[in-house]
């Protein structure tokens, strides 16, 4: 389970978004490691991009690790009570990033963290991880993890996984103050996945 190497996420999101799909993320809890399958992301494309909190170069002690180079956690809350994953990309003061949208949990283990994080009501499996606050949750992501490293073992970390599935694109979820950035297909998931959040109208 070695990680990917920098060179991988020092590209456009728009690349690194489409191959993250079918990578497995370790998340190390205490003595443990856990994977997850990679089946939905969705790329922000920095200044240009209306979506991006990094738009028009905008720089705050929130958005700074997307001014670094890839290869980095940037973590954040919405709503005063979700946290998102985000994997940072492309290279430094290009600040790109690829939301981690919906996670599928590769074995028992990682099935049963995942239930006793975030318990629910519902009998299927796929509730639990199919939605960017619902795998932080489940994973036990937030703000102490901004800013880690994913290229080398830690407690967080992405290696090599399966290709052997087809990608759909589809249009990010949202962001209607976007403007026509809300209507660009930058979301990519892999097609008849159960874990991915919202599926192509």
């Amino acid at each position: 389970m070695n990680p990917l190497n920098q060179s991988f996420y020092l590209r456009d999101s728009l690349i690194v978004a489409k191959e993250l799909l079918g990578k497995i993320l370790v998340r190390q809890i205490k003595d443990k490691y856990y994977r997850f399958l990679i089946v939905e992301t969705e790329a922000y494309r920095g200044i240009a991009d209306k979506a991006a909190h990094a738009y028009e170069g905008k720089r705050t002690n929130r958005t700074l690790p997307m001014f670094k180079e890839g290869g980095i956690t940037y973590i954040y809350l919405i709503y005063g009570m979700y946290y998102c994953l985000n994997i940072v990309t492309n290279v430094k003061d290009t600040p790109h990033a690829v939301l981690i949208r919906a996670l599928e949990p590769l074995d028992d283990e990682a099935l049963q963290v995942a239930a006793l994080n975030r318990p629910i009501k519902s009998k299927k499996i796929f509730d639990l991880t199919n939605g960017p606050g619902k795998l932080c949750k489940a994973l036990e992501i937030d703000k102490t993890l901004n800013e880690s490293d994913v290229t080398r073992k830690g407690p967080i970390w992405i290696t090599e996984g399966s290709h052997e599935f087809q990608v759909i694109s589809d249009k990010r979820i949202n962001i209607p103050y976007a403007m026509e950035y809300q209507d660009v297909e930058w979301r990519f998931y892999i097609k008849d996945n159960k874990f991915v959040s919202v599926l192509k109208k």
